[in-house]
């Protein structure tokens, strides 16, 4: 079964333009400690949005990108489990 590989959040936002390669890293960066020292799991959309690195707007764009990714990939594997034969 092939495995379908796509950028992540941060990557997306840097192709962009929405932030730096630089404010990834710092912003990874935060969320990784913010993880170990306190235990506290942001996703990177949220970091960003805390960090004021993005806009709820440009957040939001991101998200609707990933849905449409995932409900594309949905269909496209119904239909090769229904559609398609060995």
């Amino acid at each position: 079964m092939k495995k379908h590989h796509h950028k992540r959040f941060g990557t997306i936002a840097v192709d962009k333009g929405f932030i730096s390669e630089e404010q990834l890293i710092k912003a990874l960066e935060l969320q990784a400690t913010d993880n170990i020292k306190e235990g506290k799991l942001r996703l990177p959309g949220q970091t960003f949005l805390d960090e004021g690195l993005l806009t709820e707007a440009q957040v939001d764009e991101r998200l609707e990108t990933i849905s449409q990714r995932i409900v594309y990939m949905m269909s496209m594997d119904f239909f090769k489990s229904h559609w398609i034969t060995n």
